[in-house]
């Protein structure tokens, strides 16, 4: 079956993770991506976000194939720029001044073939003040405020488990690019497409961000309990925790009945949605005194059971015994020809009648003579590149 994306040709050349997690998007339901890699003797083997066959670099670089290409010499960037003629889609994730200096920019690049879309992602934007500063996620995470909503009251800024920001920002401009390529079947001219770390931090933020905006509240860190929904957070029972989410007062009325506290919640101080939230350590004093008699899987049992959201916390290799992640199917396999049989995390929409790709990340260069003849180079044409060390 063709895949959605079949039709468009993506040239990556992005590296660590916001960049490849933008393209991997595509190239998960079927882009032809073709990941661009420096040659031997320019790439210094930094960038590759963990070790070629580790899980990181297995996962984030599935379902493309690979083509090495030195863009500082003028060989490998007239290749390149031939290619781009062809192409639909070209990504990346280098610092602003580096895509104009090698000539990758989408002025440079719309001249060649005008319905190209670029998608950029970068530290902090394509100009303003910070635009040259190096971007990384977790510093976006600080300036983005993540850091400060995150972690136990007083306990001082904390960074989140996932490079939240790298990863939102992939999204983010894998989205863009959908948007330009719908465009584009209307206007017929291709788009720039660009996305910051910092801007997708802050996008992420949400309801924290807005409600500075809104209403000028500077959110605090709230620990494991919810900002503003009560009582939600987590609880300790006989063997462990659970997370139950129960703000609004017909969640609180059915708590009320699973737990039988019917005599504490007629205390006044916490009679009313607003009074919980002002006596939020009264209220999950209450629950935890009962939660405290029962284990884990029996109280999700019960809450689920008279419809309070309620779930264990699990560990990594919890998540994936659970029966509906098995049931889910999100665990895929790949078979890579090197490394065997390879367990990634398959693309979490499911499209009813359409599979996630399953091909295993490429070797370097492994693609390149077979990449090179499809865009209409000759035999003869290659081994002049590779004699020039362009390839």
């Amino acid at each position: 079956m063709t895949m959605p994306l079949a039709r468009f040709t993506v040239l990556d050349l992005t590296r660590v993770r916001s960049g490849p997690t933008c393209v991997r998007q595509l190239a998960d339901w079927g882009a032809n991506v073709i990941k661009i890699e420096a040659t031997d003797e320019v790439d210094t083997g930094k960038g590759l976000g963990g070790e070629r066959d580790g899980p990181d670099f297995q996962h984030v670089h599935r379902n493309k194939r690979g083509m090495t290409l030195n863009l500082k010499s003028p060989e490998g960037l007239a290749a390149f720029r031939r290619m781009v003629a062809r192409a639909d889609v070209v990504v990346e994730n280098y610092r602003p001044d580096v895509k104009t200096r090698l000539g990758v920019d989408y002025d440079s690049l719309a001249a060649i073939n005008p319905r190209i879309v670029l998608g950029s992602i970068s530290g902090f934007g394509q100009d303003g003040p910070y635009a040259k500063r190096p971007g990384f996620d977790q510093i976006a995470q600080g300036m983005g405020g993540l850091m400060s909503v995150t972690g136990l009251p007083g306990q001082g800024p904390v960074r989140a488990g996932i490079p939240v920001a790298d990863l939102t920002a992939g999204l983010y401009c894998a989205l863009g690019i959908m948007v330009a390529l719908l465009e584009r079947e209307v206007t017929g001219k291709g788009r720039w497409v660009h996305v910051s770390l910092l801007e997708a931090m802050v996008a992420m933020m949400d309801f924290q961000a807005t409600r500075w905006t809104m209403k000028r509240e500077v959110p605090k860190q709230a620990g494991n309990d919810h900002p503003t929904t009560i009582p939600t957070g987590l609880f300790r029972t006989s063997d462990g925790v659970i997370n139950i989410a129960g703000g609004g007062q017909v969640m609180w009325d059915r708590i009320v009945k699973v737990l039988g506290i019917e005599a504490q919640a007629a205390d006044p101080d916490i009679a009313t949605d607003k009074l919980r939230s002002q006596n939020r350590v009264k209220v999950n004093a209450i629950i935890e005194a009962v939660t405290q008699t029962d284990t884990a899987a029996n109280w999700v049992a019960k809450f689920n059971k008279d419809g309070v959201p309620c779930g264990p916390v699990y560990a990594m290799d919890q998540v994936f015994a659970d029966e509906q992640v098995k049931h889910l199917g999100i665990e895929m396999t790949v078979q890579h020809p090197r490394l065997g049989a390879l367990n990634v995390v398959r693309a979490p929409m499911q499209i009813a009648g359409v599979g996630c790709a399953r091909n295993p990340t490429p070797e370097r260069g492994q693609h390149t003579d077979e990449v090179l003849a499809e865009f209409g180079f000759t035999a003869d044409e290659i081994a002049a590149l590779r004699a020039a060390r362009a390839v």
